[in-house]
């Protein structure tokens, strides 16, 4: 049986609250951001720098990439048909949409996208490793991206903070898994050169 997750009083009272002050030229800003978010796009862009990656020979990185963007798209989309939550009422919402609310896809995929290639940047790009300041931009364009959404009416305010938390694990685990690979193969090639000399 499926879980229903009711909306709670901080998701009314901000759902209230944004409707009362929505306002021009912060709906058109909320659109061109929210697009970002967007599956296609940031589909797009994953695919790209998998492809990139896997060009210049980092097997690991593009897998490391691509597989967490994919599994992490079907963990989000597993978790909205386990809760099946309505979205807000239609007459708030500024984008016609129709899927299940909780946890937010916008909110999750770009945490998770826009960390695992934060992540990939790190590991190869120089510029990126002594300007470390600059991977801030993935953890504030995904909340950037998540605000959109409730600022347009399409999701309650905990699917965007479920989405933001439940992103954010996954990379940490996908660094975690990473970290594990890249020590389990170093250790391998220690014990292949012992046992060659």
């Amino acid at each position: 049986m499926a879980v229903f997750v009711t909306p709670t009083n901080l998701d009314e009272t901000v759902a209230r609250w944004v409707v009362d002050n929505r306002s021009e030229p912060w709906i058109t800003v909320a659109h061109v951001v929210t697009v970002t978010g967007n599956t296609l796009p940031m589909a797009l862009v994953t695919l790209a720098v998998v492809i990139v990656l896997a060009v210049r020979r980092y097997t690991v990185d593009a897998v490391f990439l691509g597989a967490g963007a994919l599994i992490g798209y079907l963990l989000m989309v597993g978790l909205k048909h386990l809760f099946r939550r309505p979205r807000p009422p239609e007459v708030n919402r500024l984008v016609d949409i129709d899927t299940f609310s909780f946890p937010s896809g916008h909110s999750m995929m770009s945490m998770v996208i826009f960390g695992l290639l934060a992540i990939v940047a790190y590991r190869h790009v120089d510029w990126v490793r002594r300007h470390r300041w600059v991977l801030l931009i993935a953890p504030l364009w995904s909340i950037a991206i998540g605000c959109t959404r409730i600022y347009l009416g399409v999701h309650w305010t905990t699917d965007v903070l479920a989405g933001w938390l439940l992103g954010a694990a996954w990379v940490g685990l996908c660094a975690l898994a990473l970290v594990w690979f890249e020590s389990s193969r170093r250790d391998l090639d220690v014990r292949v050169g012992r046992t060659a000399t």
